[in-house]
């Protein structure tokens, strides 16, 4: 299997006629260098590697060998030791301690193989990312790192006895690096010669392009691997078929991205492919449809994966959950809850309380949102800020009931890790005044300050009218003195910094 994929990657499509000499190749010079069967160096470090002790053989190659080895002499040594891959890592990590050897990209690639024929892929993606950092300083500057490493493994192929698989991991440790034009240069050098990789390295390849570029970036690629527009050298590679999690890591870029259309245009093509979706694709989808306010698209969605006796997990309830709170039918969502909690023995989690408090809030039903609240603390969960605002807002934003204003500040208070907004201060300010607790709001303000927000005209207006409705006049005179001159001032830096811009 190794000499024919090499062979693939080396050769020309057209057969040879016999005799003839092959020179065309992938790249420049392919050809390993002939290996030094007579040197006594290397038959001695291998003697020694093999046979002392393993307390002794390192003690024993420094005084022997004290200069050192040049890096095509580890190569052979390696390749002696190919059936004892945890010994030629130990013998590259001494000379690595001990600087016996300046390694280059050969012979970390020939170190490379032989971890990867002996399934060691975690330490050989390792000697993958130091060989190009290696490359970095190569002399070679006709290309780039990723193309003289490959160059190196494809050279050392043969002769170390390699897998196939050592390209996916060239290309994972690319992908590590961030090299993700390296990866793909890899990916089509290899697919031009009618060898594909493997469908998890063809998925990483996808998602990486779609987080760090973006989806529609993703998805060309996606067509490109699996060979959608055009074939590519079909007469000898077997066309790869995309599976499940390569749709799903699509959907889901293209639904952070807002392109929720999109979403349902690549629901359609696995169905086309004849992929079945998991439940994770409902998931997706149905929470495209709940983004978009399309709830009975929704449900039916949720019914299907009912009939196709699909996990209906703690995600999916969440999703439906969540879909419903925002689109204002709270009362299915709490009878959705209690189905997961009674009938499917689901547990709820900080994110179920976080859709059910929004909802209500949403609704206007801000006693019920409290309800909920107030069970969501007593199980230890705590509120995201977004959830904690909207409660504030809940309960400052009705009439002048004075405990409702005191629960929203005690709400802040206690929240952990929660950073108020500047209009959730103001508000918090603004209803506390209006009810009289000027002490509170005081506190309330002092904190605001202390988060770099400077009062605005409409936080001095509510404690100038918060301190004249309690009868202190004087404290409201000197406030609306102030009030005028910071406003003045703060105009006038404004003015400043428009002059300078």
């Amino acid at each position: 299997m190794s000499s024919s994929l090499i062979r693939r990657i080396l050769h020309p499509t057209r057969k040879p006629k016999p005799d003839s000499t092959i020179s065309i190749s992938l790249f420049t010079t392919v050809s390993s260098p002939p290996s030094d069967h007579s040197n006594p160096l290397i038959s001695d470090v291998v003697s020694v590697l093999t046979h002392h002790r393993s307390k002794s053989r390192w003690s024993t190659l420094r005084s022997l060998h004290p200069s050192g080895f040049t890096p095509f002499q580890f190569s052979e040594i390696t390749l002696r030791l190919r059936n004892n891959a945890h010994l030629s890592l130990r013998f590259f990590l001494f000379t690595r301690r001990y600087s016996l050897c300046s390694h280059d990209v050969d012979s970390c690639s020939t170190l490379v193989h032989i971890l990867a024929r002996s399934r060691l892929k975690t330490h050989a993606r390792e000697l993958i990312r130091l060989s190009l950092r290696l490359a970095d300083d190569d002399e070679d500057k006709e290309t780039d790192r990723v193309s003289r490493v490959f160059r190196s493994l494809i050279k050392s192929y043969n002769r170390c006895g390699s897998a196939p698989f050592v390209f996916d991991l060239l290309v994972k440790s690319c992908l590590d690096s961030k090299e993700i034009d390296g990866a793909v240069m890899v990916m089509r050098k290899l697919r031009s010669k009618g060898i594909n990789l493997q469908i998890s390295t063809c998925n990483a390849l996808i998602s990486e392009a779609s987080k760090r570029r973006d989806a529609s970036t993703g998805y060309k690629l996606y067509r490109e691997v699996f060979g959608l527009d055009h074939e590519t050298r079909a007469d000898e590679a077997k066309k790869l078929k995309p599976y499940v999690n390569t749709f799903n890591l699509m959907m889901v870029s293209f639904y952070r991205e807002g392109e929720t259309e999109i979403v349902e245009k690549i629901w359609r093509e696995m169905e086309e492919e004849g992929c079945s979706p998991n439940a994770y694709s409902y998931n997706v989808l149905m929470e495209t449809y709940c983004s978009r306010g399309m709830m009975m698209e929704a449900e039916k969605i949720w019914e299907e994966m009912k009939l196709k006796r699909l996990e209906l997990d703690v995600v999916a309830y969440n999703t439906m959950i969540g879909g419903l709170c925002r689109n204002l039918e709270v009362t299915k969502a709490m009878e959705l809850c209690k189905e997961m909690r009674l009938k499917k023995g689901i547990e709820c989690t900080s994110l179920t309380y976080d859709h059910l408090v929004k909802g209500y809030c949403k609704a206007g039903d801000v006693d019920s949102a409290m309800v909920v609240y107030k069970e969501m603390k007593r199980k230890s969960f705590e509120a995201e800020g977004l959830t904690i605002e909207a409660l504030v807002d809940g309960l400052c934003g009705g009439d002048d009931d004075e405990g409702r204003v005191v629960d929203a500040a005690e709400i802040v208070k206690e929240a952990v890790e929660f950073y108020p907004s500047r209009k959730c201060y103001e508000l918090l300010v603004k209803r506390l005044c209006e009810v009289g607790k000027m002490e509170r709001a005081l506190k309330i303000q002092a904190e605001m300050v202390g988060r770099g927000f400077k009062p605005s005209g409409e936080t001095y207006k509510a404690f100038i009218n918060g301190y004249g409705s309690v009868g202190d006049e004087e404290t409201s005179a000197l406030l609306a003195i102030e009030m005028a001159d910071a406003l003045k001032l703060r105009g006038e830096d404004d003015e400043e910094e428009e002059e300078l811009q």
